[in-house]
């Protein structure tokens, strides 16, 4: 068995000196043309150091390029490819010897600048043959065998090479090395008359054509590609740099020298190199610097590459391509300019009416626009007129210069609907049964805009008289009214803005135990909003409330109650077609007839009295009421049952007993018995003082940002970081006191 030879080849990966790459090619020793083939920088000959890059060197022999001893045919800067010729490897049946003769190949580019290319393929020729090629240091092996069925060349086709008389295998990328050799188990013994020898090589398999002559002839295919096959090399600069981001922060060893040329990064699948090209619209060699670079192309010159069919201008890295004169249209397409058929007169004529016409139906379209958008306006101006004085706007203005509200306010349309984007959901604060509110800033001040059903015209004057006194309530515990709107198809009232918590909220953190309310936390705030809807009930013209529930109970700085969400209530006609209130709340006695009336929100006080004292909501899951429960408890006796753990806990009941006899009185139907709202805020006040209530202080805990705090004799005060207090010190429990005594 013949051995076989194998060819090594240092990789330089030391950085090149920047004298070296602008000398590359330029040197009058340095040759880059040897047999009629060009060998461009980085590649070079001679024995210069400028010739080349190292590891790039070729050698010139008999007028034949050499990489050391593989011929070398072409090189591609373009593609960063190399194209070489190795030698076939063979297997022939001698018949003195009676055993296989192998001729094998190995090729080993492990340390330079070069890797086979995927584009070859391991080939295989012959009738009854297998061949492998492998590489040991990667632990890669690969085979083909190829046979001819009834060892007849017959069966074998030209152009042909799926197994039968021809095989072919690809490659894995990034290889380095290979060796090829022969499989033992299949040869030319028992065929060598018709075909002696098998034939293995890694090739270009785009330049072979199988032929079946390569069979039937012993040496055909040896002798036809003169014992050798051409294969491709990829090859890349390897300056230590795995990319183009890398290599050009070192410009001394960036090898992509012109100044039109671009980097390419490349990547072997086992290393990491760059190459580089031309840019898009020149050509030459991106590796070196000047005129023997990067050079224009001049597209004009060269229509077969670059379709121009008009007149072609060349331009620095491209060209422009027009239709000739008297023509218009697409020039780069075949037919794509048409014949003008107006002269240069009559389209300038032809453009200048047109811009004049562009420019008179342009005016005309602005002042349709705008008399139809001074149409919309006053359409606009006359329905606000008609909605103002449908609400009885005039009658406002005549009692305000009666009155004299100077702080009442009546702000027009376009005020509220910026302030409120047009009524975005998104400002929205609440809903309820009287109406939607609306966050929103007036003049620089956070309001509250309330959108108000709309009003009978026979309810206007009360609705009138309702505003008026409204806007004169000024109440320590009722949100108070700073103006109107009467512009729109229902009335907009404006509130203060109160940015804080709700009672409902403070009875939602005391169900989910996060935090422990005092009995006399819940006293107090039952006092202030008691208090607050009695001051509403005894105006000249009382207000009623309507819709009375935790969620309207709106709790400022100190934990102070301010009643919210009136002024709407009593808009209406007296007899309603649907019922107002929130379902829990609301009156039995309302429910028969539909008509409002100050019982109404006695009992609706008397339901969030219950919820103070037991923390359940009013509806329970199963839809059964906390009036029910509570009346069945007071029957039964069983009130304590029923009641919050964390204030029996403090040994009230005395005071709890008094303030659940009140509530029974305040929901006792039918309604005409139950106590004035007067009354009860009056028994709620006597009952929030007394000692067995004030001993507990409410324990302090921060909560988002607002916090409950003990402040010594103080009750309770809720702040924000503001620490705002001053709720029910020991000189107003004095004053309350004395006021009790009367």
């Amino acid at each position: 068995m013949a051995s076989y030879g194998e060819l090594t080849i240092l990789r330089l990966t030391i950085a090149f000196a920047a004298a070296a790459l602008l000398a590359g090619g330029a040197g009058a020793e340095c040759q880059h043309s040897c047999g009629g083939i060009d060998i461009p920088y980085p590649f070079g000959i001679g024995s210069g150091g400028d010739c080349a890059l190292p590891g790039y060197n070729i050698v010139c022999n008999n007028s034949r390029p050499f990489y050391v001893d593989v011929e070398v045919l072409s090189i591609s800067l373009q593609l960063g490819q190399i194209r070489v010729m190795t030698p076939i490897s063979s297997s022939c049946y001698n018949t003195t010897s009676r055993k296989m003769d192998s001729n094998r190949w190995g090729f080993n580019l492990s340390t330079s600048p070069f890797m086979l290319s995927d584009s070859n393929k391991f080939t295989v020729v012959g009738c009854r043959s297998l061949a492998y090629i492998s590489d040991p240091m990667s632990n890669y092996t690969s085979g083909c065998a190829s046979s001819c069925p009834g060892a007849t060349v017959v069966s074998a086709t030209n152009g042909t090479c799926s197994g039968i008389g021809c095989c072919q295998t690809t490659i894995p990328s990034g290889l380095e090395y290979y060796e090829v050799s022969f499989g033992e188990s299949l040869n030319t013994s028992e065929i060598y008359n018709h075909t002696p020898c098998s034939y293995a090589v890694l090739m270009d398999y785009s330049n072979f054509t199988f032929s079946t002559s390569y069979l039937a002839s012993p040496l055909e295919f040896n002798t036809t590609y003169g014992g050798q096959a051409p294969v491709m090399l990829d090859w890349a600069i390897w300056d230590g740099a795995p990319d183009c981001v890398e290599a050009q922060k070192n410009l001394t060893s960036y090898a992509c020298k012109s100044d039109h040329s671009v980097c390419l990064n490349y990547s072997s699948g086992v290393q990491s190199a760059y190459m580089c090209n031309c840019s898009k619209g020149y050509q030459g060699n991106p590796y070196i610097q000047g005129s023997d670079g990067c050079q224009d192309i001049n597209e004009c010159e060269h229509p077969e590459s670059y379709s121009c069919y008009g007149e072609c201008r060349n331009k620095d890295g491209g060209f422009n391509c027009f239709c000739h004169a008297g023509t218009r249209g697409n020039a780069s397409i075949p037919g794509g300019c048409q014949k003008n058929f107006l002269t240069p007169k009559a389209r300038l004529a032809i453009g200048a009416v047109a811009c004049i016409l562009s420019i008179l139906f342009g005016f005309l379209g602005w002042e349709v626009i705008r008399h139809k958008r001074s149409i919309k306006r006053q359409a606009l101006l006359r329905q606000n007129d008609e909605f103002f004085q449908q609400h009885g706007g005039q009658l406002l203005l005549e009692m305000m210069k009666v009155e004299g509200n100077a702080g009442f306010t009546l702000y027009d349309r376009e005020e509220i609907e910026t302030s409120t984007n047009n009524f975005n959901k998104a400002h929205i604060i609440g809903e309820g049964g009287q109406g939607t509110v609306y966050r929103a800033v007036l003049g620089g001040i956070a309001v509250a805009i309330k959108m108000c059903k709309e009003i009978d015209e026979s309810r206007k004057m009360e609705f009138v008289q309702e505003l008026v006194i409204l806007c004169r309530v000024n109440h320590p515990n009722i949100v108070k009214l700073l103006g109107c709107c009467l512009q729109f198809e229902a009335p907009m009232l404006v509130y203060e803005f109160v940015q804080n918590k709700t009672l409902q909220e403070l009875l939602d953190l005391q169900r989910s135990r996060r935090f422990h309310v005092t009995l006399g936390t819940r006293l107090r705030i039952a006092a202030e909003s008691a208090g607050a809807l009695a001051h509403l009930h005894s105006l000249s013209h009382p207000i009623l409330h309507g819709d009375v529930k935790p969620a309207n109970i709106l709790l400022a700085e100190g934990l102070v109650a301010k009643v919210s969400d009136f002024g709407c209530s009593t808009i209406d006609e007296n007899t309603q077609a649907v019922p107002k209130g929130t379902p829990g709340y609301i009156d039995p006695d309302y429910l028969l007839e539909y008509q409002l009336t100050a019982k109404n929100d006695v009992y609706s006080f008397g339901v969030i009295l219950l919820e103070l004292l037991t923390s359940k909501k009013p509806l329970s899951k199963e839809r059964k009421s906390l009036t029910s429960m509570f009346q069945e408890a007071m029957v039964n006796g069983t009130l304590s049952e029923l009641l919050d753990s964390d204030i029996v806990d403090e040994a009230s009941m005395r005071v709890i007993h008094r303030v659940a006899v009140l509530a029974s009185r305040c929901l006792v139907v039918p309604g005409t018995t139950r106590p004035a709202m007067a009354l009860v805020a009056e028994e709620l006040r006597r009952l929030a003082l007394a000692d067995e209530v004030q001993r507990y202080p409410q324990p302090p805990l921060v909560l988002e940002g607002l916090s409950f705090v003990d402040m010594g004799s103080t009750v309770s005060i809720w702040y924000d970081e503001s620490k705002t207090s001053g709720i029910y010190s020991l000189e107003d429990k004095a004053v309350l006191s004395t006021e009790f005594a009367r």
